[in-house]
């Protein structure tokens, strides 16, 4: 019997639906979510982990042991292939990187994608980053693709060059990580269509634009992406974004009120939360491992 391969799951997904829209889960409750709303591919964000798990801002202060646990708990429940952010690789050296592939793979993720920023990194949407040279995210590259114990698993290799030294080094950038043996291309913080025709052309392997809120990229929509050679679409926060808005204003209430009345149809009910869930059938489960036999 042929072993399951999530890297493989991600690369059908991508040849299923183009452009492949990836959706960002910020926990494995939004990963069944995502999935009960009928998308292909999930993602876990950098800065949604910091965020999100640790209530910290995304300037590389999350770690892999971090970021692996949030994978973990979301590959235990959901099968839809994951693309994770693994920033700069979580280390300095080959090893370091070696070490995320491998753990990555082993906790059940079918993609990462992996930076050239420094090991301070930023936002990708923020100003005053800094990128490594040419070599060493080849390098990165490189020491990722060598350790990929399922060769189906994607490495992504990340660019964000365009805001620091603008688009013809972007372009050389991801030329040269593809080369190396990178199997898709993200090119951050894009502002016009016409560069992400350009990458396409120049790659020849699959291009991720990433369509985040309130950043440098202009919302475009899937159409104008896919007219654009763009292969897959990330949305990496935007549910978590409406999530976070939509508890401030119930936890708002509540205080001023005194009863949550106000904002119940802001609420997903019991009965929902059990249907995602399927807690009828964990207790179907108990009955008949533990129930009372006439």
């Amino acid at each position: 019997m042929s072993q399951y391969s999530a890297g493989a799951a991600f690369r059908k997904a991508v040849q299923e639906e183009s452009p492949l829209q990836v959706i960002g889960a910020i926990n494995a409750n939004h990963a069944l979510l995502a999935k009960r709303a009928g998308f292909k591919a999930i993602y876990l964000s950098g800065g949604g982990v910091a965020a999100g798990s640790l209530g910290l801002p995304d300037l590389g202060i999350s770690n892999l042991d971090d970021v692996l646990t949030d994978v973990r708990r979301i590959t235990d429940v959901c099968d839809l292939p994951l693309l994770v952010d693994v920033d700069t690789g979580f280390g300095s050296s080959a090893f370091n990187v070696a070490r995320t592939v491998k753990s990555m793979i082993k906790f059940g993720a079918a993609a990462i994608h992996i930076e050239d920023q420094v090991g301070a990194k930023r936002c990708g949407h923020r100003p005053n980053k800094e990128i490594v040279s040419k070599q060493e995210m080849v390098d990165r590259i490189k020491a990722a693709v060598d350790a990929r114990t399922d060769d189906n698993f994607v490495i992504m290799a990340r660019t964000d060059a365009l805001a620091v030294e603008g688009l013809e080094s972007a372009l050389d950038r991801a030329i040269a990580c593809v080369e190396a043996g990178a199997d898709m291309i993200f090119p951050e913080a894009i502002t016009e269509l016409a560069m992400y025709r350009q990458f396409a052309a120049a790659v020849k392997v699959p291009v991720l634009a990433n369509i985040t809120e309130f950043g440098k990229t202009p919302l475009f929509t899937r159409a104008e992406l896919h007219a654009a050679g763009v292969r897959l679409v990330l949305y990496p926060l935007s549910a978590f974004r409406a999530a976070a808005r939509a508890s401030l204003e119930v936890y708002a209430a509540i205080r001023r009120d005194g009863t949550q009345a106000s904002v119940l149809e802001k609420m997903q009910t019991r009965a929902e939360l059990y249907d995602v869930l399927r807690y009828h059938d964990y207790e179907r489960k108990l009955d008949e491992l533990f129930g009372e036999t006439s």
